[in-house]
């Protein structure tokens, strides 16, 4: 091994059909083993050729989670920092393309030394050193792989390979957990086996057997078909555990432990539970507050990426809700969230008035001209008619166009993001990174990860954080023009967070005596939202929406 410490290693990997919450498995997974005294640090793979996900477009791909590291990646990562209260590194991510980068590079490089470059052995070992570098980094006790995809794909093959030759090399120090579905075919009202046990036998072809089988169905599986999975699939009965079905995620590490999958997971891998382990009791108080807060919040989502085909695509905005979810059961109140489409509030199909319903409003972030106007009608409602409202990166920069517009009186103030050759840019492109977008380097030319900010005394973000200086994480290529800082100061606007320099407008907001909550981030504080630790921003704009909801 290539740590002193005997270092474990658990592959997750997906059976029968995609979609059936190998992540939040594996969070769950992580969480409990956490509460048994372990450290350990998940990973997750994509089996995709994108370098990472911040290219990828949200109606087909869903959220863009970012690191402190500035890393863009898939909305997993989130999960697993959500879940297991941990700030991942790049170490804790890899796609094929980034394996594939970085040996072809190597090869050009002579890195290989003139030999045949190859998918086996080559990027296999790749694979193989990233999970063990990562496992070194965190000097963690258990490493959680999460293999993308589902089993049969081509893509992931070479990373059950990879995995497999760790297995021969440590068998006692590796297991494979599959996440698999159990349809009930409504004409037949059966729960049915078979899937699975073909999923497996296509596991075992690739020289791997699972030593766990998740199954995931509508209903929880009874003894019986437990029984029948574990005859089938060559895996003692305790090792088939039951996932149902259920209103919240947020609930799988208790049914999971009601199987007790987390004594058995450390039998299997010769560990035993540590006498200082905590429980699970931090995460079981804030699953009993959903479950019994009656109180309603009615927020308003006002966002461009919800409309794909009849659906609604909530995953493009899945932190933001969850944030909101946290900060809601926090302060004893249950989240009603609904998504509304800036494009019809353009286009005329939806009246901003129909906003008086809701106890408080959020722009998120997003990019392009597309759904602006109708964005910039709502923050002006909301703002004129005293409804909290939280932007976020673009809802930040809409905030301060929207108030150039109309208290400013630059009724042509805008972003250059949409009038690059506009009069009044209060809103324009860094210009580190214009040179970058003129060479069509999209994928590097954003702000990305961690930046420190000063936050200024008696303000409303003051007081939400309790801190004279934070840490968030940023996405965006856009900030706030400092031509025109000054002039929105004497109009009454309020920066009341700036990058320590003083030359970056980090957080936009009005005084609480004008407004209960007006305010805005060019960050995102949605990626460092907790269940057990709420972010300090969404609960102030949660508690001003029920103190909103209380007066109507």
């Amino acid at each position: 091994m290539t740590s002193k410490k005997k270092q474990k290693f658990i592959f997750v990997t997906g059976g029968v059909m995609s979609g059936v919450g190998k992540g939040i498995a594996a969070s769950s997974i992580g969480l409990i083993l956490q509460s048994k005294g372990f450290k350990v640090n998940p990973i997750k793979v994509d089996p995709y050729l994108n370098v990472d996900a911040g290219t990828m477009n949200p109606t087909e791909h869903g959220e863009v989670f970012v690191l402190d590291s500035g890393l863009e990646t898939d909305q997993d990562m989130g999960n697993y920092e959500r879940f297991m209260e941990v700030n991942l590194s790049n170490d804790d991510y890899m796609t094929s393309g980034m394996i594939y980068k970085h040996v072809i590079d190597k090869e050009r490089n002579l890195g290989y030394k003139g030999k045949c470059v190859e998918a086996i052995p080559h990027i296999t070992e790749e694979i193989t050193n990233r999970i063990l570098r990562s496992a070194k980094t965190h000097d963690s006790d258990i490493t959680l792989v999460e293999i993308g995809g589902t089993v049969g794909d081509y893509q992931n093959a070479l990373f059950i390979e990879a995995a497999r030759v760790l297995k021969i090399r440590h068998p006692d120090d590796v297991m494979f957990i599959m996440v698999s579905y159990l349809p009930i075919p409504g004409s037949l009202g059966e729960m049915k086996t078979r899937p699975t046990q073909n999923a497996v036998r296509q596991l075992n072809s690739y020289g791997v057997q699972p030593d766990m089988i998740i199954a995931r169905s509508k209903l929880p599986l009874d003894e019986k078909r437990k029984e029948k999975i574990a005859f089938a699939c060559a895996i003692r009965t305790s090792h088939v555990i039951s996932a149902p079905d259920i209103s919240s995620v947020y609930d799988v590490p208790v049914n999971f432990e009601k199987d007790n999958i987390g004594n058995t997971i450390l039998k299997s891998l010769h560990l035993r539970p540590r006498p200082s382990a905590e429980d699970l009791r931090g995460w079981n108080t804030f699953v009993k507050k959903m479950k019994t807060v009656e109180k309603e919040v009615k927020i308003a989502i006002v966002g461009k990426y919800f409309d794909t085909g009849d659906f609604v695509l909530s995953d493009a905005y899945l932190s933001v809700i969850e944030a909101l979810k946290y900060s809601a059961y926090h302060s004893g109140a249950k989240p009603v969230l609904t998504w509304l489409n800036a494009k019809d509030f353009e286009k005329g199909k939806a009246k901003v008035s129909s906003l008086k319903d809701y106890d408080g409003i959020i722009v998120p972030g997003g990019f392009g001209e597309s759904g602006i106007e109708g964005k910039l009608k709502v923050i002006q409602y909301a703002r004129e008619k005293k409804i909290p409202y939280f932007g976020l990166c673009y809802g930040m920069q809409l905030l301060v166009i929207e108030y150039a517009r109309n208290v400013l009186g630059l009724k042509d103030a805008n972003t250059g993001e949409i009038t690059p050759d506009g009069a009044n840019k209060v809103v324009d492109i860094m210009p580190a990174q214009k040179k970058l977008l003129e060479e069509g380097k999209y994928g590097a030319s954003m702000r990305l990860g961690a930046y420190p900010a000063v936050l200024g005394k008696g303000t409303v973000a003051r007081e939400a954080y309790g801190a004279d200086e934070i840490s968030e994480r940023h996405r965006h290529r856009y900030e706030v023009n400092q031509d025109y800082v000054e002039k929105l100061k004497e109009a009454g606007l309020v920066f009341s967070g700036t990058s320590p320099d003083g030359k970056l407008m980090e957080i936009a907001e009005l005084p609480e005596k004008e407004h209960p909550f007006f305010l805005g981030t060019q960050f995102h504080p949605e990626f460092k939202a907790r269940p057990v630790n709420p972010h300090p921003l969404f609960t102030a704009f949660i508690k001003a929406a029920i103190k909103a909801s209380k007066k109507s």
